[in-house]
């Protein structure tokens, strides 16, 4: 049962990581893409822009990818905690922790879980797993 659970949080966390990332990298899922992003990110001082995107949204995009798939999922874990912690120390660890406030309540969210399952594994059904 435990596999099972791991499953399903490293399918929704992972899946859901990566379409934000292609949100900044692509324009998908209503995102503004490489260029809105990367405009968004120099207004609030974080340059260069598009190699920050490119960055940010790569790490989520094939962290996540990774992390659903349970393949090399200390590395995942590493991209999206990164991620998030650049998040909180550059866009919202001045608002607070509440996500209400536009704090970092959120990110701790995603850091913690990244966090467990590096510590646990990704579990039977994973494809680490499968490959041995």
């Amino acid at each position: 049962m435990m596999d099972l659970g791991l499953l399903i949080i490293r399918l929704i966390v992972g899946f859901l990581f990566a379409a934000h990332g292609a949100q900044k990298l692509f324009g998908w899922f209503g995102g503004y893409g490489l260029k809105g992003t990367a405009g968004w990110l120099e207004s609030i001082g974080i340059k260069p822009g598009v190699l920050m995107v490119i960055l940010a949204g790569g790490a989520e995009f094939v962290g996540g990818l990774l992390f659903a798939g349970g393949i090399w999922i200390e590395i995942a874990a590493a991209m999206i905690i990164v991620t998030m912690l650049v998040a909180i120390f550059k866009v919202h660890g001045a608002n607070g922790l509440w996500a209400t406030d536009n704090g970092y309540e959120y990110n701790l969210v995603l850091i913690a879980v990244a966090l467990g399952l590096a510590m646990i594994g990704a579990g039977e059904y994973s494809l680490q797993a499968l490959w041995g």
